[in-house]
């Protein structure tokens, strides 16, 4: 049974927003106009600011990372519903499981200290590793998991927006590691969502899912329950739902994960989504060698894998003159028929100090939060993807729009 809190808020959405347009209002706020303010005088400024007066429309070009997490607690009721309102057409749940191999939405099976209240909650001492304060030049610790609670204690923990103080002495003190360009505004009675409830939510808004299948940080098999139990169960909850396998693509950082899927469940293999790692699993990784990657994109092709998912700057380089232009990966995962998709524009905050990890291969393009619109059109109109990940959809959304993706 769904908890009576998200049941409440499910009904209390208008009755149109259970139709299939999702029929709640739609709005870009004021962030993209910030950013196009910032763009320099140029053909992209001219046509962004020549849709100023556009409506907003829901688009799958446009797909919210955790819900809305710039502002709003990540994997919680009112970070997705304001992806919706952004007009995001996919919304992603990060699928986990709890001690008693209930599916649920976190970004890691391991992140519970950092985006929830746990540690100074009464399940604190049930953490893999309870918090111990800092000193000296011991930062302070914790590591609070999924499978260190079931799935009714998960309900009692208070999402919080991610981050930690690792100079703090106490555990509340911890607690208090929101990054000065975020805030914790709107996280006031935020609420944690399971897998299957994401499923209810995201189908009552609308939108299409796009769940990730987080590798555990428990060695598996976990109690008897597989790899491939734990792939299977997150393609039956979306049977039980009624779920069309054209709405879902699901996700994975594991390769296995995707061909299980491809072998299994064709009809959702399909369009699974591999999250390609080699940036962090292969020493000398480099977007421009083929020589450097786990597998080249004819062979992805050919294990039946379509959907092909790399960070931000595995997709663009710097060509002589310092503009921004497709990488060699972007060109051969085109060339091998794979469709792009990226992650995760609106993570890095302020872009003055070269944009940090998600724009390393372009820093010394990038000087000003404009440049998350100037990579953007990059990836929209010379990269060719089909879909954006981001922290705050209404960037991507009003893009979308304006150029008719």
């Amino acid at each position: 049974m769904i908890r009576f809190a998200f049941a409440a808020l499910l009904a209390a959405l208008p009755a149109s927003s259970f139709a299939d347009n999702g029929g709640i209002p739609l709005s870009y706020g004021e962030r993209p106009f910030f950013l196009i303010d910032k763009l320099e005088e140029g053909p992209l400024k001219e046509q962004l600011l020549a849709c100023s007066n556009q409506t907003p429309q829901r688009s799958e070009f446009s797909i919210g990372h955790r819900g809305a997490p710039l502002l709003f607690p990540e994997h919680t009721v009112q970070s997705n519903l304001a992806a919706a309102r952004q007009g995001a057409g996919i919304l992603e749940c990060d699928v986990t499981f709890t001690a008693d191999k209930e599916l649920v939405c976190r970004h890691a099976q391991n992140d519970l200290h950092t985006s929830t209240n746990m540690v100074v909650s009464p399940l604190a001492d049930r953490c893999t590793v309870p918090f111990s304060p800092a000193s000296g030049d011991t930062e302070a610790t914790a590591e609070c998991r999924t499978t260190d609670i079931t799935l009714a204690e998960f309900r009692t923990l208070t999402p919080k927006m991610d981050g930690a103080n690792t100079a703090a002495t106490t555990p509340e003190a911890y607690l208090d590691g929101t990054a000065n360009w975020r805030t914790d505004l709107y996280s006031d009675g935020a609420t944690l969502l399971t897998h299957a409830e994401s499923i209810e939510l995201f189908k009552s808004l609308g939108a299409k899912f796009t769940p990730e299948l987080k590798t555990p940080s428990v060695e598996m098999p976990y109690d008897g329950f597989s790899q491939e139990d734990y792939a299977q169960k997150l393609v039956d909850e979306y049977k039980e739902a009624g779920i069309p396998p054209s709405d879902v693509f699901l996700q994975s950082f594991n390769l296995a994960d995707v061909t299980y899927w491809i072998g299994n469940e064709p009809e959702f293999g399909a369009q699974a989504v591999y999250l390609d790692d080699s940036y962090e699993t292969v020493e000398g990784f480099d977007p421009m060698d083929p020589s450097t990657w786990t597998q080249s994109m004819a062979e992805l092709k050919d294990m039946g894998v379509n959907y092909l998912a790399p960070p931000l700057w595995v997709l663009v380089t710097l060509n002589d003159a310092g503009g921004i232009v497709p990488s060699v990966y972007a060109e051969e995962a085109t060339a091998a028929g794979l469709n792009l998709i990226t992650w995760t524009l609106e993570r890095s905050g302020p872009l003055a100090n070269g944009g940090g990890w998600y724009f390393q291969s372009i820093t010394d393009a990038t000087d000003s939060d404009a440049d998350y619109y100037n990579l953007l059109h990059v990836l929209a109109q010379d990269v060719g993807v089909v879909g954006v990940f981001s922290d705050w959809p209404a960037t991507v959304t009003y893009y979308a729009n304006c150029f008719g993706l």
